[in-house]
């Protein structure tokens, strides 16, 4: 059964669109049919990470029943399906999202698992990705705002008749400083598991800028290693050790014992 993932933050500038593109990138590597919808509908950007600017329908057309779901997915030169929102305001009236999740059910039923990119925070957009939702992965920074404004989103979900798994937390853009909250104090503010973390990697800005993805780059690079290893643990398989994992490994240790 498809496992419909809500990819959230509580506040906008954490990095969620960038977790949730290069996850779905990332989860195909385990043999997973993944599809990313980009649920920020007002102010969509997913569209602007797959290079896909101009695709003539988009989940805003389904969603005032112009047209059927199916004709909004997009294959990505990864291979991943991807739904764009449009990038028109004038395409966020009449919307219809009544069903929503039954919907996305029966079009995606063959698939292992759909990604929501959530709009951040607790307005509409959100508490309609949330609901649509099997499952919540939370996306924080580690320092104080991000993580208050996810417990405010804790707090809401409990009131829900139907709540999504929380699944956890990921944390964003680590640089190791002294001034960084470290993991133990994220999960313990939180009282929520963290699932891993993804360093401060400029090459996240530098794939983007060619047009590509860090997950699906060929150069190898800190953040992409930290999406296969997110992946894995979401897919349920256990994450080996890649030749450049040994490389960096051994270095480390000669630096330790030089």
């Amino acid at each position: 059964m498809v496992r419909i993932i809500n990819v959230c933050s509580g506040k906008g500038g954490v990095g969620k669109t960038t977790i949730a593109a290069n996850l779905g990138v990332a989860l195909q590597k385990y043999n997973k049919k993944v599809a990313v919808i980009d649920f920020n509908i007002t102010t969509s950007h997913i569209g602007l990470y797959f290079d896909m600017y101009k695709c003539p329908l988009t989940l805003n057309n389904f969603l005032r029943n112009e047209v059927k779901l199916e004709d909004a997915i997009y294959k990505h030169k990864s291979g991943l399906n991807v739904v764009p929102a449009s990038l028109r305001l004038d395409d966020i009236v009449n919307i219809d999202v009544s069903g929503i999740k039954e919907k996305l059910k029966q079009v995606f039923a063959d698939y292992d698992i759909v990604i929501l990119d959530s709009a951040p925070g607790l307005g509409k957009e959100a508490m309609i990705a949330l609901q649509a939702s099997d499952e919540t992965l939370f996306v924080a920074n580690p320092f104080i705002p991000s993580l208050v404004d996810i417990e405010k989103c804790k707090h809401v979900i409990e009131k829900f008749q139907i709540r999504p798994t929380l699944l956890g937390v990921i944390v964003n853009r680590v640089r190791n400083k002294k001034y960084e909250l470290t993991m133990e104090e994220i999960q313990q503010f939180l009282e929520m598991p963290i699932i891993g973390y993804v360093p401060e990697d400029e090459e996240v800005l530098a794939s983007f800028n060619k047009k590509e993805l860090v997950a699906s780059s060929k150069k190898k690079s800190p953040s992409q290693q930290a999406f296969f290893k997110l992946a894995a643990k979401i897919a349920g398989h256990d994450y080996s050790y890649s030749f450049w994992d040994k490389v960096k490994m051994a270095f480390k240790r000669k630096k330790e014992f030089a």
